[in-house]
């Protein structure tokens, strides 16, 4: 396959390294990435500031922008082949529930979708920095390589969380939906240098719905979790509901 792989850790994050090793092996795989952390950028767009695109030392290519600035600039502009799949990842921290709003990881692979391409975003469940992102690895290629004969919906992506363990003690994979966190704790208010306000986010919330068949509930048996997650973000089970009561409006 000819792979588009970016991610919203950035351009020298070791899951990203690890990736595309595994990848790599047996598929042409391109990297474009954010020359920056860009977690919890979403699907956010550099609309300001030109972006810049820079050649690494690795052979990546680091953008001024965002994971969504990535993808349309190698699918749209870079790349002289369209990619067969757009896989995002892997992300340093699991991207489990609510994560999915905020994720950059996950916004890359759904950028990836909005241009009809099959999208993968993968994450690790670890902030350690000695993390061993090899097993994750393996296992999304394995799932990413299914996908040819597979094929995701067109409305969809996949999201892949791997639990932090040895690939010994991976007891299989799950198909999962997201589970739900608590509101997150409020913002930590301090001060800078000079004695003026700062404000920090807090921590992110507890799990609220982790039960069966969450992602949550998955990785922590030490499965691999795989939530399909669809990109368009229309309620239909409230359009009849709307139209009910829309239509006793007089304009």
């Amino acid at each position: 396959m000819k792979i588009l792989l970016s991610n919203d850790d950035g351009v020298h994050a070791k899951g990203l390294a690890a990736l595309y090793h595994e990848l790599n092996k047996s598929h042409q795989v391109v990297v474009i990435a954010p020359d920056r952390n860009c977690s919890g950028a979403s699907n956010s767009l550099t609309l300001s500031n030109p972006l810049r695109l820079q050649q690494m030392p690795t052979g990546f290519y680091a953008v001024t922008g965002t994971p969504t600035d990535c993808v349309n600039i190698g699918v749209h502009k870079f790349l002289d082949f369209e990619p067969d799949i757009v896989v995002s990842g892997i992300n340093h921290g699991a991207n489990l529930g609510d994560d999915v709003i905020y994720s950059g990881t996950v916004a890359a692979a759904t950028e990836g979708r909005h241009m009809g391409l099959p999208a993968v975003a993968v994450s690790l469940n670890s902030h350690d920095i000695n993390a061993d992102f090899k097993p994750a690895a393996k296992i999304a290629a394995k799932i990413i390589e299914q996908i040819q004969n597979h094929p995701i919906p067109g409305d969809q992506i996949l999201n892949i969380n791997v639990p932090a363990v040895t690939q010994a003690k991976i007891q299989g994979i799950k198909t999962t939906r997201c589970g739900r966190r608590h509101q997150a704790d409020s913002m930590v208010k301090s001060k800078d240098p000079f004695g003026r306000d700062v404000f920090w986010y807090g921590p992110i919330g507890q799990e609220k719905d982790a039960g069966d068949g969450t992602d949550f509930a998955a990785i922590a048996k030490h499965y691999v979790s795989v939530t399909p997650l669809t990109v368009d973000m229309t309620a239909y089970k409230s359009v009849a509901l709307l139209e009910n009561w829309l239509t006793q409006i007089k304009i």
